[in-house]
Order: C-alpha cells, then sequence, then structure tokens
C-alpha cells in the first residue's frame, strides 16, 4: 500500500485524498489535458470524450492534434462542411459521432454564444453528449462534482466494493457508489485521477494492486477475485452480413466512388457501390450485379473481404467491371487519390484487395 493510509486507517474519508495525492504524481500527459493547475478548456474536453467514445487514446492523440490543429475552438469547427469533418474523422470509426459532434458545435455556437453550458442537464441536450459525456465535461471542464462512469471507472468501482453482478445489470450500483466517492474538492482531477487508475493500474488483467493507492479498501483484493471483476454478461453471438463491392473504372483506371446516405451505418461517408448487406446467403451473380450502377465485363475477384463492426461481421467478394457512362451522384477518382476522399476503414479494406488483384 502506499504511503497514503493502511488498511486499519482507511476510512470513506480518506479516498478522495489518496487518489488525488497519487494522481499529483503519477497523471498521464494527453494532449487534451490541462496542465496541473490550469484550468481545462471545455471544447479540448468535449472534442477528446467524444473521439475515446469506443476508441483508445493511443487511436485517438493523432486525431485530436489534427482537429485542433485544423478547428482551433467550437466556432471553427462549427463553421467547417461537414464533409470536411468526415474526411478528417475517417479512421476512427463509429461515423455518426463526428455528424453529431458538427452538430453539437453548431448548436453550441447558435444557442450558446460558442460558450459550452457548463451543467450536466444542459450539456445532455446537445447531440452525442449522453450521460457519460456531459458528467466529463462539467467535471473536467468546470470543476463540477459529478461522477464519470466509463470503463475504466466501472471496472475500479466493482473491485474496490467487489460488485459480483454482471455488467450491464450493475451499471446502476456502480454509479452509485461512484457518486458516492466523488469529492467536492477538485473534482475535475479526481474523475481524471479515477480514469487513469483504471487505465494504468486497476487494469482488465493482471493489475498492480501493489501498486494501488486504494489496494488497502479494496475488498476484490482482499477476497482474491480482482482479476474476475467485472463479471460480464456472455455476448450473443454476432451475425454476418455478406454484399458484393463494385469496382468500378473509366477508360483512365478512375474508381467510382458515392456517398452514403446521411443516415445509418457509414453514414454521410464515401464509399465504393455495393449490393444490399444480407444476412442471408448471396442471391445468384446475376441479380446481384443488377444492384451495381452500371458496368460490364464483369470479373470476381478471388478472396473475400473482412470487416467487423460493433453489432456484425462483414463478409465482401468484389467484383471488378468497367464503367462505360457517368453514374448520377459519383465521383471518380484516381486510386492514388484515394487518401483525400476521407474513405472508412471498410472501404480502404476494399481498395487495398481490389488493387492487389488487379495490379
Amino acid at each position: 500500500m502506499p504511503d497514503t493510509a493502511t488498511s486499519a486507517e482507511f476510512t470513506p474519508a480518506d479516498f478522495a485524498p489518496a487518489l488525488l495525492a497519487w494522481y499529483d504524481r503519477h497523471r498521464r500527459v494527453l494532449p487534451w489535458r490541462a496542465p496541473a493547475g490550469k484550468t481545462a478548456d471545455p471544447y479540448r474536453v468535449w472534442l477528446s470524450e467524444i473521439m475515446l467514445q469506443q476508441t483508445t487514446v493511443a487511436a485517438v492523440k493523432d486525431y485530436f492534434l489534427d482537429f485542433t490543429r485544423r478547428w482551433p475552438t467550437v466556432a471553427d469547427l462549427a463553421a467547417a462542411p461537414v464533409e470536411e469533418v468526415l474526411r478528417a474523422w475517417a479512421g476512427l470509426g463509429y461515423y455518426a459521432r463526428a455528424r453529431n459532434m458538427h452538430r453539437c458545435a453548431v448548436l453550441v455556437v447558435e444557442r450558446h454564444g460558442g460558450v459550452f453550458p457548463s451543467q450536466e442537464a444542459e450539456l445532455r441536450q446537445l447531440p452525442g453528449i449522453g450521460d457519460y459525456t456531459a458528467a466529463a465535461i462539467a467535471a473536467i471542464a468546470f470543476d463540477r462534482p459529478a461522477a464519470v462512469m466509463d470503463g475504466n471507472v466501472e471496472r475500479v468501482m466493482a473491485r474496490i466494493f467487489a460488485v459480483e453482478m454482471p455488467l450491464p445489470t450493475a451499471k446502476p450500483i456502480l454509479k452509485t457508489h461512484a457518486t458516492t466517492l466523488t469529492p467536492r474538492r477538485r473534482p475535475g482531477d479526481y474523475a481524471q485521477a479515477v480514469m487513469d487508475l483504471g487505465a494504468t493500474i486497476c487494469t482488465p488483467r493482471s493489475p498492480k494492486c501493489i501498486l494501488c493507492p486504494w489496494s488497502a479498501p479494496c475488498r476484490a483484493r482482499k477476497r482474491g477475485i480482482a482479476e474476475d471483476l467485472p463479471a460480464k454478461l456472455a455476448k450473443a453471438a454476432k451475425p454476418t452480413r455478406r454484399a458484393v463491392a463494385f469496382w468500378l473504372t473509366d477508360a483512365r483506371g478512375h474508381v467510382l466512388l458515392r456517398r452514403r446516405p446521411p443516415k445509418g451505418m457509414l453514414g454521410g461517408m464515401m464509399e465504393f457501390p455495393s449490393s444490399a448487406w444480407i444476412e442471408q446467403p448471396m442471391p445468384e451473380l446475376a441479380a446481384v450485379l443488377a444492384e451495381a450502377p452500371g458496368g460490364s465485363g464483369w470479373r470476381l475477384l478471388p478472396g473475400l473481404v473482412r470487416h467487423g463492426f460493433t453489432h456484425f461481421d462483414f463478409e465482401l467478394t468484389v467484383a471488378a467491371g468497367r464503367l462505360k457512362a457517368p453514374v448520377e451522384g459519383g465521383l471518380l477518382m484516381s486510386p492514388d487519390q484515394l487518401g483525400e476522399a476521407g474513405l472508412p476503414t471498410a472501404m480502404w479494406k476494399i481498395a487495398r484487395h481490389a488493387l492487389r488483384h488487379l495490379e
């Protein structure tokens, strides 16, 4: 146990001071985190929290730096075309986040004069901001005593209080524990400290209990079940959807792209046209090719393109053909310029597959 308290001395009032003392020595340096003693910028806090949803810190760092270089303020982001924002987001996944993020920036400018609200209830009224993000902004940017609940915090609470009820059923219990421990002094630092604790010490596997500032009161450690918590309900098997992607090129070798509808999977992103995404076995090839936006001289490329989405796995066969006439709403682009199109990861896999087999 670190030098904050011994097991016999540790009381509920010791939790926050012990953690904050640890945080002051071991806080992570992150691009969006204000230096010690400095006030956090609500825009940077909000932007980072939106990016970090369902994504790792390592994956987000370069995107965050790029976004804040392009759009240093929420007003700059609001003024940007949504298509440009989507291109900059490409590769982060969960593209509805980017569309909601842009809408949120516009509303912060239009309704709040470019200043983020400081209250959780007001923040939750903005697009893309749910309970977790509202609490994170309120705590970190405005130093309000809000209980921030992400996966790291849930894991820490489940272990400290030995909550064996599986997730997601246990979420209300874990939130109650987190709220009880949240201090009124330095709540923003405390929120970041709990997340750092979960990310660096109270890790999913092989938690470093000997280094933890809360090892003394941790009930799961005392019972030897820390690594087993939090328990989770077994996940249902993901279905598999299938489609044929159409790699259509003109006489110059330029490939056809189009923009997906604004709502739904990969909404508003550029894509290679494809047949319907179905869970049933693929129909006869002639029926599938009838869904293509023109084309002739079709050739099925060997192998499959596989991609995992949150709720389903995706398998694509790629059919290459020659485009004879313009396609309404289509965009022809040289393969060596595809990096400018802001393609989502699934589409990049199609491009790499096609180019490899057509060389």
